[in-house]
């Protein structure tokens, strides 16, 4: 029986495709299997994902045209097999125990959910961005995005989810949008049951400066406020009170040659901008 199915979105990440894949490997739950989509990768990473296919039975290579993150994940969804499933970006690794204490946490607590910490790294230096300390398991949709921090960590890898409950609530990631994981994070917390936290055990996030979101156009500033705007429009939906404290400002900064040009600040779903730092330009509610 396949417990947990890995689904590994996989686009130009040749750089860092091995680390993560040998981390899955190494997992000590053996019952896994590893399905990997090729999102129309033109350098080595497909030739690096066949060569793991040929040593470990265990992985599912699906290569296809670029479509995006979303269209990958939901591929690897439609042919998961295992009772759980479980996101993993392909620049980021987990503990080695990673698989097995969230699973293993998961059936003890019949829980739809099973979630850890993450610690955030670059390369050089580590940050533990959430700690777990103990064993919990959250009943109510306000439990769990308070321990998740939602809005400000929209993140849906660091946990596993409960494969039938998953499908049977059509969970679906929107195509060819940005930032899809804002507007899916709070329906997947809300739609399934009981989450378990796990602690002792991390997902490790990298902090990319070439990946989708830490890269700038207008097409993903547009994303972004859609992304915004269908969170709170479900939140309010579904009469979900966020905890205030979760309510944290982000600052972006937009940069020319170097010098500040403009700085965005969002906090409790309202973008002020202001021009080179300090002279306020306008502000818009979500």
């Amino acid at each position: 029986m396949i417990k947990v199915s890995v689904i590994i979105p996989v686009y130009n990440v040749e750089k860092y495709l091995n680390q993560c894949l040998d981390s899955i490997c190494a997992q000590t739950l053996k019952e896994i299997e590893i399905i990997c989509i090729n999102d129309g990768s033109t350098d080595n990473s497909w030739k690096i994902l066949e060569k793991y296919a040929q040593n470990d039975s265990r992985f599912v290579i699906i290569n296809k045209n670029n479509e995006g993150v979303s269209v990958a994940r939901n591929t690897g969804i439609s042919c998961a097999v295992g009772e759980f499933i479980c996101f993993v970006d392909s620049d980021d690794y987990v503990d080695k125990n990673y698989l097995e204490k969230l699973y293993n946490a998961a059936v003890e607590y019949d829980c739809d959910i099973a979630c850890c910490g993450f610690v955030r790294f670059n390369g050089i230096r580590k940050s533990v961005r959430k700690t777990i300390s103990k064993i919990r398991v959250l009943k109510t949709i306000e439990e769990k995005i308070k321990i998740e921090k939602i809005p400000e960590h929209n993140y849906i890898w660091n946990k596993i989810y409960r494969r039938k409950s998953f499908l049977e609530h059509n969970l679906q990631f929107v195509q060819h949008r940005y930032f899809e994981d804002i507007e899916i994070a709070i329906k997947i917390l809300n739609s399934l049951g009981d989450m378990v936290t796990v602690p002792d055990v991390n997902y490790y996030y990298r902090k990319n400066p070439t990946s989708i979101v830490h890269t700038q156009s207008p097409r993903k500033r547009k994303d972004y406020y859609w992304a915004i705007s269908e969170f709170k429009k479900y939140v309010d939906e579904n009469n979900i009170v966020l905890p205030e404290n979760n309510l944290t400002e982000k600052r972006y900064i937009v940069r020319f040659f170097g010098i500040i040009f403009l700085k965005v600040y969002i906090k409790e779903f309202v973008t002020q901008i202001k021009l080179f730092g300090f002279i306020p330009l306008f502000s818009v509610s979500h």
